[in-house]
């Protein structure tokens, strides 16, 4: 477990108040998620490995290695590009060790990404890790799970109901380390006072989202252990890793109220984060 708190003038007027918290589970021996907690780069993140023992453990940890590499004094544009390189690395390293290791042998793992920067967040992800917003008391999925539940959910074959207990609820659809790197992007404005949480399947497969919410909002810190300790109180069988991140700007910020929240197809948001 880990928290941290940072004030990068890199990052504008930006202050960035995280914590990072990953236990095995009540069943399983190893923990096969790492987590990136790096509030001095806008960077946090959390992979979910899959294939075992001595293979979902080494696939999360190497995209943690990779992210964790990534240097400081990056602008907007280039720390996104930055983190898609390092990424891109993480991917073609799982592939090659896969076909090293020869067989049926398979290293992928989710991954969930928050970038902050600017005045602006961007989340980049594979697979069903997730990231949430906590803005104005209200709590909302940033994320689509790449999973064959979602897919059938869209497709109006099952409910949401029985998505919860499907039997295919552990397959996803993307992954680092799969046949093709596809990562989907979401940006948009930052404001005071947001708050930030990403997490593998084993949190909010376990604590319902009116839960995470209520957590989340309270001022108990850090909210990541408390998180975590929640979800363990109900014997999770799968691994349960969780960041959490709070936002907020100098006392020389100017009132919240003056900005206007921008959605992904707005202008400043591709100016300051690309296209990519």
């Amino acid at each position: 477990m880990m928290q941290a708190s940072f004030e990068p003038g890199g990052l504008s007027n930006w202050r960035f108040r995280s914590s990072a918290a990953s236990h095995p589970g009540a069943v399983r021996a190893h923990n096969e998620d790492s987590f990136v907690n790096r509030p001095d780069l806008g960077l946090w993140a959390v992979a979910d490995g899959a294939g075992g023992h001595q293979a979902g453990d080494v696939a999360s940890q190497i995209i943690a290695d990779a992210l964790n590499a990534v240097r400081t004094g990056f602008g907007a544009a280039e720390l996104l590009a930055e983190v898609r390189y390092r990424l891109a690395g993480a991917h073609n390293a799982l592939r090659l060790e896969a076909t090293r290791r020869g067989g049926h042998a398979m290293l992928v793992s989710t991954i969930v990404v928050l970038l902050a920067r600017d005045d602006y967040y961007a989340c980049l992800w594979a697979g069903d890790s997730r990231a949430y917003l906590l803005r104005g008391g209200c709590l909302r999925q940033l994320t689509r799970d790449h999973s064959l539940v979602q897919e059938l959910f869209d497709a109006g074959a099952i409910s949401a109901a029985e998505a919860v207990h499907h039997p295919s609820a552990n397959i996803i659809t993307h992954a680092i380390g799969a046949d093709t790197l596809e990562l989907d992007k979401v940006t948009d404005r930052l404001l005071p006072g947001d708050r930030f949480l990403l997490c593998s399947d084993g949190l909010f497969k376990t604590l319902p989202e009116p839960e995470l919410a209520r957590i989340m909002g309270a001022d108990d810190d850090p909210p990541a252990q408390q998180l975590l300790r929640a979800a363990l109180n109900h014997q999770p069988d799968d691994n349960v890793t969780v960041v959490a991140v709070e936002a907020s700007h100098a006392p020389d910020w100017r009132d919240a109220a003056d900005r206007t929240e921008l959605s992904t197809e707005d202008a400043p948001t591709r100016r300051h984060w690309g296209l990519g």
